[in-house]
């Protein structure tokens, strides 16, 4: 009988405690020594200080550079899944992000996933110097223009927020299309990106309630919305519970089609994660 139970992954690979790359790597090798599917990094390039909302952390909560980061943990193991959790697109030039993600996705080999998100923080967005209103659109937009330039022969694109022609740039990403886009966010305007432009969705912070009226969400979207035909039919469904993931939780999410479970990591300082991973693998018996 095909299992149906998600697989696990792990977030905050990059993120405080772990945010120091020799700690990150013992904890990565351990984790796909355990049988962990996949590892996930949080980004905000800044927070704001002193903290308010609708900030998720404290301002000198280190973060390392996803994309650095990932790249090195790449070379230090060999068949865990590296996946940004999530990249704010918006914030980037996306001819540039094209070329970061392209490298990244070449160096991890297949195993990258590219999660996306149009953000939140509009402190950051100040910070950056990117209008915040605008967000959505330039988040669609980006990756449309990604996805020229990692797949057409000569790449040109058009929009309100970017456009070139006449380039051209190189090393491409493994697939014609690029990484798997998985898309995070729980607004109208995510799902519907999702459907139109998504392998997948990525909910964070989601019980198993909650979990469910966004799903049936998502599937008024897909009627709502035409999926490109290149793209499948089936939408890889993440989530990152808001507590310790059980055996129980696994089998509640799995009920409603849930693919994979990212539990939380290194969002706090905790100086036991490899025991605390270790325990997990056993209770979730994820171990191989």
């Amino acid at each position: 009988m095909e299992d149906l139970s998600p697989s696990v992954g792990l977030f905050g690979i990059n993120m405080n405690y772990l945010a120091q790359p020799q700690r990150a790597k013992v904890v990565a090798q351990r984790a796909e020594a355990l049988g962990f599917e996949s590892l996930w990094t949080g980004e905000h390039v800044v927070l704001p200080e002193p903290r308010q909302a609708p900030s998720p952390a404290a301002p000198e909560t280190p973060m390392a550079h996803p994309p650095a980061f990932l790249a090195y943990l790449a070379a230090v193991t060999s068949t865990i899944k590296l996946g940004t959790g999530i990249t704010l697109v918006a914030q980037r030039n996306p001819v540039v992000l094209a070329k970061e993600i392209a490298t990244l996705d070449v160096l991890c080999e297949g195993r990258f996933l590219f999660g996306i998100g149009a953000g939140y923080l509009h402190q950051e967005f100040e910070a950056l110097g990117v209008d915040f209103d605008s967000r959505g659109p330039k988040t669609d937009e980006a990756i449309d223009a990604m996805r020229a330039l990692w797949g057409e022969e000569h790449p040109t694109y058009a929009g309100k927020h970017v456009e070139f022609s006449g380039v051209n740039a190189f090393p491409r990403p493994l697939s014609p299309t690029g990484p798997d886009i998985v898309v995070g966010g729980t607004s109208q305007a995510a799902l519907r990106r999702t459907v139109t432009k998504g392998q997948g969705w990525y909910g964070f912070a989601l019980d198993v309630a909650q979990t469910k009226a966004v799903l049936e969400r998502l599937d008024e979207a897909k009627n709502r919305f035409d999926r490109p035909a290149w793209l499948s039919d089936e939408i890889e469904i993440s989530i990152t519970p808001p507590k310790p993931l059980t055996k129980a939780m696994m089998e509640d999410y799995a009920a409603l089609g849930v693919h994979r479970l990212i539990s939380m990591l290194g969002f706090y300082p905790q100086e036991t994660v490899l025991e605390d991973i270790e325990a997990l693998a056993t209770a979730l018996d994820i171990t191989d």
